[in-house]
């Protein structure tokens, strides 16, 4: 098991100053930044979840408040795929600039609404991105933006998640990159079923492994 350690970051751009925990594990083989959905941040305990499988398997980790307090408290804010994918674009750069992840591919996972933000960001500048995973994700947000999408791309949906698997099946077939469709079998749309979200995780690092390193 790689050893890891977790440190308080925050990313300022002019008057703007975004919080996050950048997990580096020793040696990092590339770095993965996640993109929360429905106004959830980097305290999420599900994507800090996936973020110590993906440390232990030698990926480095950014978990960060997409949005300010302030911005949160607009929940239109929260749908609003255009900022979060630049929120996401600049949490790029800073890992491009950051010395201790500048050498690093990158990835973008994006549960729920950030799904469709991260595939939006990867579209738009596909630069060092070399993957992209979804969990319960709403990738049609990102409709627009799908056939231009370069990065390999995984989509986890829930196999109870009925709604949310249409959707991925009609983001799926825009995707012109290498791509996969994943379902797990008895989860529902936030997977705390036993022994669900242990599969998101392992299916995201074994993706992210492939393609960062």
């Amino acid at each position: 098991m790689t050893s890891q350690h977790e440190y308080s970051v925050r990313i300022t751009i002019g008057e703007l100053s975004l919080d996050g925990i950048l997990g580096l594990p020793s040696g990092p083989r590339g770095a993965v930044v996640f993109a929360h959905g429905s106004g959830s941040g980097r305290l999420s305990p599900r994507n800090n979840f996936v973020a110590r499988h993906l440390q232990q398997d030698g990926l480095a980790t950014l978990l960060l408040d997409l949005l300010t307090e302030a911005e949160a408290d607009d929940r239109r804010n929260v749908f609003d795929i255009d900022l979060l994918a630049d929120r996401l674009l600049l949490a790029k750069g800073w890992l491009e600039a950051e010395p201790r992840t500048n050498d690093l591919s990158i990835g973008y996972f994006g549960a729920s609404t950030g799904a469709g933000a991260a595939l939006q960001a990867a579209a738009r500048d596909p630069s060092s991105i070399k993957a992209v995973v979804s969990r319960g994700g709403r990738p049609d947000l990102a409709e627009f933006y799908l056939p231009s999408v370069t990065a390999p791309t995984l989509l986890i949906v829930g196999g109870h998640d009925e709604p949310v698997i249409e959707m991925n099946q009609a983001a799926y077939d825009l995707l012109t990159c290498e791509k996969k469709l994943v379902l797990v079998h008895g989860a529902t749309h936030l997977f705390e079923e036993p022994g669900t979200l242990e599969q998101v995780a392992e299916q995201a690092s074994r993706w992210f492994v492939r393609y960062l390193t």
